[in-house]
């Protein structure tokens, strides 16, 4: 009796479940029903099959999924739907283990997706890195080469690079490399990683003719970490006439205030102080012209942290006196169309030679003044003795 009533305890919990199972499956074929391309549900009655479902039912309810092809042709639209076609695949590789059902999905999601206006990135890697998987590294070479002659971008380049990194297929890594440039030259990310790739070779003779190349292009999405790498990699070959020249080269084209300062700061490493404390003033001097009081005020402070570290007693003084004073000024806010805008408080840096400019040109202009009042003051009295001689 007891054994005969566990056994419908049993049977009763299992016909509960599937009450469950069977309902949360009406319910999202009922929403798929009323919206196929909800692909939500789509999602919710997979994992509900994955989990208590046959294979045979899993496969064709993906397959009825992958039916629903986006109507809008944006790639944000086609995004949901695709992973609909990563599900599947990876289903197939997983959980069956079906290697040729699994290539069988990855061909078809590729063939569907419209690569002339967008492409997925995630498919090709993926269905690269299957085949490798697979030990058919010829066939993830083609699919890679494929995917960036047909719809190039930085992901697939990157990846295919990756690829044969992997494979320590160095000499193929550069001709990517060189076909990535040549999709985008202004990509300094690109050009840094392919001198990189020849540094970690030990060939720095073609990672420093990479840089040259680089710093050449007419146009660089990000100059800055460019130049900066090419003196980071001249600074570790210790080749510093190398460095120095790039860094007057550099200043040909930007006086940037931090480019003064690495400047500096590098002869200061190679405890090369005069040659440094030469450089701080001639920045010093650059950004007075150009009227740059803060990144002047910053050339200062980075100098006078040098000194101290590097100089004498005498050379801290010196840049002591040059240090501004910072006070506080009004300003009159300017507002379109005529109106008041009232005034605005900022603080301003007032240097020492500034003032001392000032000061001599009240002078001046004190003396011209006087120089005036003398000459007026003179043609008045030779008026005064002409008409007295009139009157005589």
């Amino acid at each position: 009796a007891a054994v005969f009533s566990t056994s419908k305890a049993v049977v009763s919990t299992q016909s509960t479940g599937d009450v469950i199972i069977n309902k949360r499956r009406f319910k999202y074929e009922t929403e798929i029903k009323h919206n196929p391309l909800d692909y939500d549900a789509w999602f919710d009655l997979l994992r509900l099959l994955e989990a208590d479902g046959s294979i045979e039912d899993v496969r064709d309810t993906y397959e009825r999924a992958i039916a629903n092809i986006p109507l809008v042709a944006s790639k944000k639209g086609w995004r949901r739907y695709i992973y609909l076609w990563i599900n599947y695949a990876l289903f197939e590789e997983l959980e069956v283990e079906d290697v040729d059902k699994t290539r069988e999905v990855y061909k078809a999601c590729l063939d569907i997706i419209p690569h002339k206006k967008f492409t997925f990135g995630k498919i090709w890697l993926m269905f690269a890195q299957f085949e490798i998987r697979q030990k058919n590294l010829s066939e993830a070479r083609k699919i890679m080469g494929t995917s960036i002659g047909k719809c190039p971008k930085p992901k697939l380049f990157k990846g295919y690079i990756d690829l044969e990194l992997q494979m320590r297929e160095f000499d193929r890594c550069r001709k990517i490399y060189e076909k990535f440039l040549e999709f985008d030259m202004s990509n300094c990310n690109t050009w840094i990683k392919f001198a990189e790739l020849e540094t970690i070779l030990g060939d720095s003779d073609r990672a420093r003719a990479i840089f040259n190349l680089a710093i050449q292009q007419p146009l660089l999405d990000m100059p800055e970490i460019l130049w900066k790498a090419y003196i980071d990699f001249e600074v570790e070959e210790e080749e510093h006439d190398r460095v120095r020249a790039l860094y007057k080269s550099l200043l040909q084209r930007t006086k940037h205030v931090k480019v003064w300062i690495s400047y500096g700061n590098f002869e200061a490493t190679i405890e090369e102080a005069e040659r440094a404390r030469d450089i701080f003033e001639e920045a010093d001097r650059s950004l007075q012209q150009e009227s740059q009081k803060e990144e002047r005020v910053l050339c200062l402070e980075a100098w006078r942290e040098f000194e101290m570290k590097h100089g004498t007693e005498q050379t801290q003084n010196d840049i002591a006196k040059k240090m501004p004073r910072r006070v506080k000024k009004r300003r009159k806010i300017d507002v379109e169309e005529g109106g008041e805008g009232g005034w605005e408080e900022y603080w301003d840096y007032i240097f020492p030679d500034a003032e001392a400019n000032s000061s001599n040109l009240k002078l001046l202009q004190m003396a011209k003044m006087w120089k005036k009042q003398q000459q007026e003051s003179s043609e008045e009295e030779d008026e005064e003795e002409e008409e007295n001689e009139e009157e005589g």
